[in-house]
């Protein structure tokens, strides 16, 4: 696909070109001039461009692999490009799939079905890794708050059926002082600890006592229930009557805003799923602790939506933008062993390494 194509807008504003691609395998001979030509225009592309590699990519293309918005590759691809056991760092473009033009195709449909929301994303995720945790915060809540107007969002609201009635008045944030560690429980097993506002506040709350307080030197996070965190409660999706307020309270009631500011001090333990916000926050924290059976979801975009707990800040930070992409555009469910290879996790309970 022609790398210097626009979005193709239609009269509707419905982007006829939203996702492109690259064989990375017709590269290899390419000189550097022409390779550092191509990724200029991909770094400056609307729509997010995906690197395709049946064969590990030559050192020479190094600044094309930097510039796409990920790279599928075969397995042994990855691998090779890693070249170690005990670390993945080197490969962090790289998204391991057993077919690369079939993972391709999956892809550009769920981004065909989701435009909008898939190209906000991909250029989210070029600004956050290089701005501070409250700028980087700031763009995802301005993305996130005009996505909420848009019509996939709609789309999806529409098609989500009644929402469930409201909850009990019982606390959904326990927090008990152990000495210097604070322990803070999500407490809402009956919705999977689905992340309501209410939540949000609560856990505010905890975490603010928490980093006023010098004598606190260990804060741990974790969740009552067969699940750490389902996400956001989706029976509140699509309340917020006034967008700029919603973006100003998801600034400044943010609890990933203290755990970063705390993070050397934060463990979060993670077992059963943590999806959407579940991770996204957890992923602030100086470490995440999972047990064998967590898996990792961000489903934001199938929504119309972007991620808007923190995740295109700390998840990138944690596993590079392109696999954070990945994992945005594709809703792929990870499980613990990979998330403990890529480092959205730092240890797994009982992995012997």
């Amino acid at each position: 696909m022609d790398i210097d194509e626009g979005l193709l807008l239609r009269p509707d504003g419905h982007p006829g070109n939203p996702l492109r691609h690259l064989v990375l395998d017709d590269w290899h001979g390419a000189d550097p001039s022409r390779v550092a030509a191509a990724a200029a225009r991909v770094t400056e592309s609307l729509s997010p461009t995906v690197g395709i590699a049946t064969r590990r990519p030559p050192d020479r293309l190094r600044p094309l692999l930097e510039a796409l918005t990920l790279t599928l590759a075969a397995p042994h691809v990855e691998a090779d490009a890693d070249g170690s056991a005990d670390t993945d760092t080197d490969a962090r473009q790289l998204v391991s799939v057993a077919d690369p033009r079939k993972a391709f195709e999956e892809l550009a449909d769920i981004v065909e079905r989701h435009p909008r929301a898939s190209i906000a994303l991909g250029q989210l995720l070029r600004q956050t890794p290089t701005l501070g945790t409250l700028q980087g915060l700031a763009a995802e809540a301005a993305a996130y708050s005009m996505l909420l107007g848009g019509t996939e969002f709609a789309a999806w609201l529409a098609g989500r059926g009644a929402a469930r009635p409201a909850e009990s008045d019982l606390p959904l944030v326990r927090v008990r002082r152990d000495g210097g560690t604070l322990s803070v429980l999500l407490d809402r097993p009956e919705r999977r600890n689905a992340f309501s506002f209410r939540m949000r506040e609560e856990l505010f709350e905890a975490l603010h006592i928490a980093a006023l307080d010098d004598t606190v030197d260990e804060v741990e996070l974790t969740g009552a229930g067969p699940v750490f965190c389902s996400g956001g409660d989706l029976a509140e999706f699509g309340t917020a009557t006034d967008l700029v307020a919603a973006y100003l309270v998801r600034l400044e009631r943010a609890p990933w805003r203290l755990l970063d500011r705390m993070r050397e001090r934060v463990t979060v333990r993670v077992h059963g799923a943590a999806v959407g916000a579940g991770i996204e926050m957890a992923a602030f924290a100086g470490r995440v602790v999972a047990s064998p059976d967590a898996f990792f979801l961000l489903p934001e975009v199938a929504m119309g939506l972007v991620p808007g707990a923190g995740g295109t800040v700390s998840v990138p930070r944690r596993i590079g933008r392109w696999r954070a992409a990945w994992m945005m555009l594709s809703g792929t469910r990870v499980d613990a062993a990979t998330a403990l290879r890529w480092g959205l996790v730092d240890e797994v309970e009982g992995h012997d390494g």
